[in-house]
């Protein structure tokens, strides 16, 4: 069974599903149907649906001219979770925000599985691609597939590799950025890495399921981290009457060991301000306190009351 998806996935006769069509999903599926497979989108959004039927796309960076082009292909978007079982792949695209004490929600995701697993047959694919803490596809994903009587590896597979989207970056689109992907078995992994090496340069194996989860998660807490200290070296730096921006673009000249990260009115968009606490929460499983990653928070949720442009906070734009 494995060998004869294999084969489909490379000789893309498999049809794929993409499952939340947001800033993530859409871009991943344009892709499929680029290269010459047979795509269905997914979302519980009609209007959504409605558009991209039509030809019309909903999301800034990506054209109208792109979404046409993908109906004209053969592209089809729907709300009907049944056809599922048409599919040999499916890739889930939803959100995992943090509730009201900072928890990881991983509401939609469980509620996506739980609508698409009657559906579920032998030889298809599930690959999750939403952020999240490392053990979410083992703990979660697996024992819902495995109420379906299949066996992991065997009938059914079940991989992670986390989306690395930049929307709107031209220079590293969904084709060129490296796809991390971890399997829950050996024999999942070689699923995986089939079902994104047509469409992806470069696929980069890991060993497991978690250790895809927490390489997303450090790529993330990297960026809060470095941010977090620019922004505490900006508030030393004013006290001082130094010009952090000046000492910025100084220590840049150095050629090794040093990354320039710049200081600002805090984070934003989805990713950096929530995932960190995603693994924050699941360390306390652990008996872990993530002293480090909660303090950048904290510091860069502070900024708002900190920077003020008039000061000069914020470095100008051109």
């Amino acid at each position: 069974m494995k060998n004869e998806l294999i084969e489909r996935l490379s000789d893309k006769s498999a049809v794929i599903g993409v499952v939340g069509l947001g800033y993530v999903g859409l871009p991943l599926l344009l892709r499929y149907n680029e290269v010459g497979y047979k795509v269905v989108g997914f979302d519980i959004d009609q209007e959504k649906v409605d558009s991209l039927n039509k030809g019309e796309s909903y999301i800034e960076h990506i054209s109208h001219e792109a979404t046409k082009k993908a109906s004209e292909n053969g592209f089809e978007a729907t709300t009907d979770f049944r056809r599922a079982s048409e599919l040999d792949a499916l890739i889930l695209c939803v959100p995992t925000p943090l509730n009201k004490y900072r928890e990881p929600d991983l509401s939609f995701v469980i509620s996506t599985v739980e609508s698409l697993s009657p559906y579920f047959r032998k030889g298809q694919i599930l690959s999750l691609e939403s952020t999240t803490y490392p053990g979410t596809t083992d703990e979660e994903l697996r024992p819902r597939i495995e109420d379906r009587q299949f066996e992991i590896g065997v009938d059914f597979f079940l991989v992670y590799s986390p989306e690395r989207e930049d929307p709107g970056n031209a220079e590293f689109t969904t084709q060129k950025i490296p796809k991390v992907c971890g399997g829950y078995s050996s024999s999942c992994q070689e699923v995986g890495v089939a079902l994104y090496n047509q469409i992806i340069d470069r696929i980069v194996p890991v060993s497991s399921t978690r250790a895809a989860e927490m390489t997303k998660l450090l790529e993330n807490i990297h960026r809060a981290v470095n941010i977090g200290l620019v922004n505490e070296m900006k508030i030393v730096s004013d006290k001082m009457g130094v010009d952090i921006h000046e000492v910025i673009q100084a220590a840049a000249t150095k050629p090794f060991g040093f990354v320039a990260y710049h200081p600002g009115p805090g984070l934003g968009g989805h990713c950096i301000p929530i995932d960190p606490f995603y693994l924050t929460w699941k360390a306390r499983e652990y008996g872990l306190h993530t002293r480090f990653i909660e303090l950048a928070g904290e510091v860069n949720s502070s900024m708002p009351r900190l920077c003020y442009f008039k000061n000069n906070c914020c470095p100008k734009r051109a």
